[in-house]
């Protein structure tokens, strides 16, 4: 896989290096972001071989699950099994650096949760 890598200022992020980023996460590519505390290393979620190269990369035991990250309420209840706590949390935190730990749902890959029944997101 090709590798790329394009400066970001998480502050003021330009439209152009966003698109590219979304073109290369639907590719099956990995892209480096900047979380509340380190940099993040993403694929999409829900393709089982990019998130293999998210732990190739990382050198990541597989059986260490990862956190999704979602856009907003309505997509994190197509990846973790929402409840009326997961409501209020949500509600009260997001967006903001909240992880919300959820019995994943049939569309979440094995890989993600490390074989596990939860999903953090």
């Amino acid at each position: 896989m090709k590798t790329r890598c394009l400066p970001l200022d998480p502050a003021h992020p330009e439209a152009n290096v966003l698109s590219l980023a979304g073109e290369v996460i639907r590719s099956g590519g990995l892209v480096a972001f900047p979380t509340e505390t380190v940099y993040g290393l993403g694929a999409d979620a829900l393709q089982a071989t990019a998130v293999g190269r998210v732990f190739e990369a990382k050198g990541r035991p597989s059986r260490n699950p990862l956190i999704v990250h979602v856009l907003d309420m309505a997509h994190a209840q197509r990846h973790g099994e929402w409840n009326e706590m997961a409501d209020r949390l949500a509600r009260a935190f997001w967006p903001g650096p909240l992880t919300l730990v959820l019995l994943r749902t049939s569309i979440v890959p094995d890989i993600v949760t490390g074989g596990g029944t939860t999903v953090a997101l």
